[in-house]
């Protein structure tokens, strides 16, 4: 029995070497090029204004939500599309009405202007 998870053992340890290793090569061998811009605490283009404590608008976390929710279906879509076969009709319909919860819910979302950004 226990013969049966040597692999996925395996797989695991090399796994966390590989994500060990790999970024500590990156560090040691990288080029290392300081500047101003580089050191500085913003990179993105734009001088700091007001407080970093300042609300943001609920929007930014309304569309990280609907992402999330949306995306997190290609999680459900390619397991079952792999074991499709061996679902048969049961998969088929089981498939059809999630997707079906998932459009009356991407077209509420639309109807309500989530999606909207003024």
């Amino acid at each position: 029995m226990l013969e049966n998870y040597v692999p996925i053992l395996i797989f695991m340890i090399i796994g966390a070497a590989l994500g060990v290793i790999v970024p500590t090569l990156g560090y040691l061998f990288g080029p290392k090029r300081p500047n101003p811009a580089k050191l500085s605490s913003y990179e993105c283009g734009f001088d700091t204004f007001g407080d970093a404590r300042m609300p943001f608008d609920v929007r930014f976390y309304l569309v990280a939500i609907l992402f999330i929710i949306f995306d997190l279906e290609t999680a459900f879509l390619v397991p079952w599309a792999v074991a499709f076969r061996k679902l048969g009709w049961f998969g088929m319909v089981s498939m059809g009405i999630f997707l079906g919860i998932l459009v009356v819910g991407f077209i509420y979302e639309w109807k309500k202007g989530a999606l909207e950004w003024e």
